[in-house]
């Protein structure tokens, strides 16, 4: 059936039964390349009959559908022209693993973080009907992102706003007893009916008119009424605060989805629609650890998810971590919805009581560390890195500001490569440098990392250690001297050029040196461990020798370690390797290090011209 459907038009063509094998072929078909390509599994699996309902009644060609945070948009790139180019999804040059508007017609917004499609679709409602236009503006939101505190300030202003906006609840996680569900079905239908819904506005007005008492009695019934259906519908917080709630629908039903749909073609101002999915639908391994099947890399579909086996930094700095806490009962962790993500697991079972899980909401835990900082307690809040941009002004003001003992592990930080744009993490160096009172560290391997996540929580003052997504490189140091503070170090002396690295790419200038060696050409590497502050006397002293400065990051060069080192160290030659200042589309970290000349063949090659 997939093979029948390019595009929207395809899809409103088919039949129930269609409906339904194509949704079949979709989960194949995702599962296929997923499996081959690597990303987000059980997110997908769970939206198939949604999208197709949606994509079958919208007109999507007009109507604006944004997908919150967007890595669940794998079906609707199938069903709106992307389906031959669908193999190469989050593949250089391929199609991106989330919405772009650059990508098609039919991606209304660019998407990649939590809980921004609320606020963008409320936006684009009310241009609409200032601009005097009709289309739909639909909002697909799943309960988790629902925690962030965005979506509950754009739901707010929403409910008042009076703008016609379709918000789509996919909740995934909730369950609904047959009795209390189909009650509410009942209830749904009868209030989306014409004659409900006129009816209710005419009593309404004529009860308003009755002189004197007319608006208290209407008053008094509205609580009598609200009173009954809170008894009787759930999430009537959604009714409260303005919006006309729908469901709950089962998301798996396609006929029941575009039933729903059509309802709310009688309804004038915002509407919650209340779905209930599985995630992981269609596929046993993904239903039983929905979790574990979320972003992915290749697997083998037969026998599930595959581990490597290999460490990674976040498993590193967890089981340093733990290893910390029992000595220290003052350590706490905390994290945004990402225990697993940034290698907090075995903490929280082994410390209950000091880990804290806040959901979506960097901000707000970014500013509970800094409480409690204040009291006394040493917070370890790990954020990957374009996460750790929602709450900048948390860091600022709450951390810094104050000179309060919290250390951010910044996790994923540089390219992460097949997530693209909006998961890379080249800023942090950029605006974490700008923060008074803040000290950046960043390892060269596992070893720099734990003695550097131990130096942290002595150091009880702001501070923020970045380190890449996976493990180590295949360059393996034998030195490690000790850490102290804004000291970095001096891994092999020479002569000609001085290469400074900073984390990750410390092993790069290794391997340059290497190169440059075999063409007898002297090479001083230094690890600077600290991007700020930075070790300007070792530095200096080096250069006295060598004449000639390069560094390399794993950053944007804008505002980057590179830009700072310049602006400490005048009358040098310089030359900073790091990525261009734009934003990095998605590919393998090999294929984006080479295209941006951060491969050691190329910074080899560059170096060698200059001398």
């Amino acid at each position: 059936m997939l093979n029948k459907v390019n595009m929207p038009s395809d899809v409103k063509k088919l039949n129930i039964d269609e409906k339904k094998e194509l949704a079949s072929d979709i989960r194949k078909e995702i599962l296929n390349v997923v499996s081959k390509n690597g990303g987000h599994l059980a997110s997908n699996l769970g939206i198939v009959e949604l999208t197709i309902a949606l994509v079958s009644y919208f007109n999507v060609e007009k109507d604006r559908v944004v997908f919150d945070v967007g890595h669940q948009s794998y079906v609707y790139k199938l069903l709106t022209g992307r389906k031959n180019k669908f193999s190469t999804l989050r593949k250089f040059g391929g199609i991106a693993g989330f919405p772009r508007t650059d990508e098609s017609k039919f991606d209304y917004f660019d998407t990649g973080h939590s809980s921004t499609s609320i606020s963008a679709a409320l936006g684009m409602a009310r241009a609409r009907d200032l601009l005097n236009k009709k289309y739909n503006v639909i909002a697909v939101i799943g309960d988790g992102a629902l925690t962030g505190g965005m979506a509950l300030e754009a739901l707010n202003d929403a409910g008042i706003s009076r703008s016609r906006l379709i918000v789509i609840l996919n909740d995934n996680e909730m369950s609904i007893s047959k009795n209390t569900g189909g009650l509410s079905q009942f209830l749904t239908k009868l209030r989306t009916k014409k004659l409900y819904v006129s009816s209710n506005k005419k009593i309404k007005k004529f009860v308003n008119k009755i002189p004197f008492i007319g608006k208290r009695i209407s008053k008094r019934i509205g609580k009598i009424k609200n009173g009954i259906k809170e008894m009787i519908i759930p999430k009537m917080y959604f009714e409260n605060i303005g919006f006309t709630y729908l469901g709950p629908v089962d998301g798996h039903n396609i006929e029941a989805m575009e039933d729903i749909f059509r309802r709310t073609e009688n309804i004038d101002g915002p509407i919650l629609i209340h779905v209930l999915t599985k995630k992981g639908k269609g596929y046993k391994f993904a239903e039983e650890e929905p979790n574990k099947y979320h972003a992915t890399g290749a697997f083998d579909l037969t026998v599930g998810k595959q581990s490597s086996g290999k460490l990674d930094y976040s498993a590193v700095m967890g089981n340093k971590l733990v290893e910390l806490a029992r000595e220290d009962k003052r350590i706490v962790a905390v994290t945004a919805a990402m225990e697993e993500g940034t290698g907090l697991s075995s903490f929280a079972k082994k410390y209950p009581k000091r880990f804290f899980d806040v959901e979506i909401a960097e901000q707000h835990a970014l500013t509970m560390v800094a409480g409690m900082a204040r009291e006394g307690l040493k917070p370890v809040i790990p954020i990957y890195s374009s996460f750790l941009q929602r709450g900048f002004d948390q860091v600022v003001h709450d951390i810094c500001l104050q000179k309060l003992g919290v250390v951010i592990c910044v996790d994923r930080a540089g390219c992460v490569g097949a997530d693209g744009e909006t998961h890379n993490g080249l800023l942090d160096l950029s605006y974490l440098r700008t923060i008074p009172n803040m000290t950046i560290m960043a390892p060269k391997d596992f070893i720099e990392l734990e003695d550097m996540l131990e130096f942290a929580i002595k150091y009880d003052k702001p501070i923020a250690i970045r380190y890449p997504r996976g493990g180590e490189g295949e360059y393996k140091f034998t030195k490690h001297n000790k850490i102290m503070l804004g000291k970095s170090e001096v891994i092999k002396e020479g002569s000609d050029v001085t290469i400074l690295g900073i984390g990750k790419m410390t092993a790069r200038a290794m391997e340059v040196a290497e190169l440059l060696e075999q063409d007898n050409i002297s090479v001083e590497v230094i690890n600077a461990r600290f991007a700020k502050p930075i070790d300007i006397k070792t530095i200096t002293e080096s250069i006295n020798k060598t004449k000639l400065l390069v560094t390399i990051e794993d950053n944007s060069i804008s505002g980057g370690f590179g830009e700072g080192v310049k602006a400490s160290i005048r009358n040098c030659n310089i030359i900073n390797f790091a990525y261009p200042d734009k934003f990095i589309k998605h590919g393998s970290v090999p294929e984006l290090e080479e295209k941006y000349g951060l491969n050691k063949e190329a910074i080899y090659k560059k170096i060698k011209e200059i001398i």
